[in-house]
């Protein structure tokens, strides 16, 4: 079969992804303001934002109130897009230039057509979701610095599909929180993001020679998940009102095991040995988030400290869970279940661990 525009970008990005490339869109991780006056862009740009966007932000009348945790919901999603649009304004301006390892060749053209529609439409969100913390005169959430590890198109994308999937499954938390807190005005909104992110997931899939969609049931989170990763791509110290959000930052947990195939196995997990502290190792309990499946609660294993590390397995039940997609893990104390994945934030110490199976690689 003949390869479509999209897989041979992906050929050619991997031929060009030899070497690393230098950060020359932002040398000292300050993303903000852009050059079209965003994240306060004047009434001009704002409308050229809007066309990139082939859309507008929404012109109906906002609810009449705002509950606690609607206002964090809001919060989350505005710290979200704005590191969002930091992402894809770099990406954009590495296509663009075509630095090295961004050079796609044939079917170059249409993906930096599709990113930079993307781009303008995070700024959308970005501003809606600050609009509404205004309009309910809260503090409008201010962008960090940011620094992204990726050096070429392929590593770029491959990040953008995986923390698109953790947005996709904290979405559905946020939604279910406004209908809980009596938010349901915001429902609706939120519901038109979440399918414009799944959207944007297909393609970063496509482009990966993936199914466009991962599972029937797409992986649910917490949005205390969301906020600690969000944090792994700013610069300590440099989000301006990030105290603001009454949300958990969770002690950090690596996956070691690379490139993890679709089948039963132990996956390798590393902590830091500082962050454990007086906890117990035999205590504590790996567990796997897929879908909207019950948490699976795994015991550590095969425990050993290198260094300033702590090195465990857990049984990884791929073949029982059909666990397609994204698999968020975290690390708890004492729990043998949990009844969903808000219970273990509730309860997590570490996380979130980010998995990706994807079987269904097309040829």
């Amino acid at each position: 079969m003949r390869s479509s525009i999209v897989y041979s970008a992906v050929l050619a990005a991997s031929i060009a992804s030899a070497a690393p490339t230098k950060r020359e869109f932002s040398p000292d991780n300050v993303y903000f303001p852009l050059a079209n006056g965003f994240p306060n862009p004047n009434a001009d740009n704002l409308q050229k934002i809007q066309i990139q966007a082939h859309g507008i932000l929404p012109n109906g009348p906002p609810p009449p109130k705002l509950s606690d945790e609607g206002v964090k919901n809001l919060q989350l999603i505005a710290l979200n897009e704005l590191f969002e649009v930091a992402y894809f304004t770099e990406l954009v301006y590495n296509l663009t230039n075509k630095v090295p390892g961004y050079d796609l060749g044939y079917g170059h053209p249409y993906i930096l057509d599709s990113l930079k529609a993307i781009v303008a439409q995070e700024q959308l969100h970005a501003l809606n979701a600050n609009g509404a913390l205004k309009h309910f005169k809260k503090e409008e959430i201010l962008p960090c610095k940011y620094s992204f590890p990726v050096t070429d198109f392929q590593s770029a994308i491959a990040l953008a599909g995986t923390f698109t999937d953790l947005v996709l499954g904290t979405l559905q938390d946020i939604n279910q929180i406004f209908a809980e807190n009596g938010d349901a005005g915001l429902v609706r909104a939120v519901s038109s993001v979440i399918g414009n992110e799944a959207e944007q997931a297909g393609l970063y899939r496509l482009v990966q020679r993936k199914r466009p969609a991962a599972q029937p049931f797409l992986t649910t989170a917490a949005r205390d998940f969301a906020f600690t990763a969000i944090q792994s791509f700013t610069v300590p110290g440099s989000c301006p009102n990030l105290s603001t959000i009454k949300l958990k930052t969770f002690k950090p947990l690596a996956v070691e095991t690379k490139n993890i195939q679709p089948a039963t196995q132990n996956v390798k997990f590393s902590i830091a040995k500082g962050d454990v502290g007086s906890l117990k190792t035999e205590d504590l309990r790996v567990v796997f988030i897929n879908g909207l499946n019950t948490p699976i609660v795994k015991h550590l294993g095969d425990v050993n400290v290198l260094g300033d590390k702590v090195y465990f397995t857990a049984a990884f039940p791929y073949n029982e869970y059909v666990m397609h997609g994204l698999t968020i893990v975290a690390v708890t104390q004492d729990a043998t279940e949990f009844a969903d994945a808000s219970k273990v934030a509730e309860k997590a110490i570490f996380g979130p661990g980010l998995i990706e199976i994807n079987s269904s690689i097309m040829t």
